[in-house]
């Protein structure tokens, strides 16, 4: 395949309170990734670990600052792999990493993103009802929320709303809901998911944001049906099964039009024999190109 993949560890758990989170990248390198995209024909290097400071350290009235430093180093690596043009995977780590995922891998032109999560990650420090700053992660892409954040890499908005789609959503705050509502961001709940099948839903996405040439792909694996993936920051039940996300993977592969990831919310701590990791793992391998047949 000749292509190569840069691995980029963001070992944050800054945007929330439940620990674990931050050992999320060395799970995700010891379930194999690197050697099972390596199988597929790629060419794979690991930048290793964005330095994150332990979160005890951090006071709380410096969480933001941290959070905006993190994400701005995340910004400029991820605008560096695409200017080296090798393929970015962004190991989380909480959610927070897409404000400087998606960020940098925008900074020259748009690309669609593809968020797959239980929680639609929109609310804003006037209605978040914990103030868990990886709960604002895609309204801060959006130019909504800590002023820090959202002129993180560059100034104000990092991606348009048109394109976004949402996959998975199940659990949203009531004020969350009504903004999100008139967002016009594109959203598959697992009612949808439920009525329409996924091989519709991941149709109609990749349909959605093919005209902008690209795909960023953005899996919390909260979106997965906890009894698979028990090992992540906030469960949600009544997720995707996994078939459902192997298909949503392989649907997004035949596109053509992944140019980066991220894999966040793995919390080890919470995990059974590293079962969420190497789901992920697997997951990822299904949306760089491995096939049944």
């Amino acid at each position: 395949m000749n292509q190569t993949i840069r691995i980029i560890g963001v070992p944050i758990d800054l945007g929330q309170h439940r620990r674990g989170v931050n050992m999320g990248p060395d799970a995700i390198r010891y379930a194999g990734l690197a050697e099972h995209l390596a199988r597929l024909g790629y060419h794979v290097e690991d930048q290793g670990n964005i330095h994150v400071p332990v979160r005890d350290t951090v006071p709380e009235v410096q969480m933001v600052t941290e959070i905006a430093r993190t994400s701005s180093a995340c910004y400029a690596q991820a605008r560096q792999a695409r200017a080296d043009g090798t393929i970015p995977i962004f190991l989380g780590g909480d959610h927070t990493i897409a404000v400087g995922s998606v960020g940098g891998v925008t900074h020259d032109t748009p690309c669609g993103v593809i968020w797959i999560d239980a929680h639609a990650d929109f609310n804003t420090p006037a209605i978040s009802p914990s103030g868990n700053v990886h709960g604002m992660s895609l309204s801060i892409l959006l130019g909504n929320g800590h002023e820090a954040l959202v002129n993180c890499g560059r100034t104000g908005a990092k991606i348009d709303a048109s394109h976004v789609v949402l996959v998975g959503i199940r659990d949203l705050d009531p004020l969350e809901k009504e903004v999100l509502t008139r967002s016009g961001i594109t959203t598959f709940t697992m009612r949808d998911i439920d009525e329409m099948g996924m091989s519709r839903v991941a149709r109609e996405a990749v349909s959605q944001l093919s005209h902008l040439g690209r795909l960023h792909v953005s899996l919390d694996m909260d979106s997965l049906e906890p009894a698979g993936a028990p090992g992540v920051g906030t469960p949600v039940p009544g997720g995707l099964t996994y078939r459902e996300a192997h298909l949503l993977m392989e649907i997004l592969a035949d596109s053509h039009l992944l140019s980066s990831m991220d894999i966040v919310e793995i919390n080890p701590i919470m995990d059974t024999s590293n079962q969420t990791a190497t789901l992920a793992v697997k997951l990822a391998v299904s949306l760089f190109g491995k096939r049944i047949l």
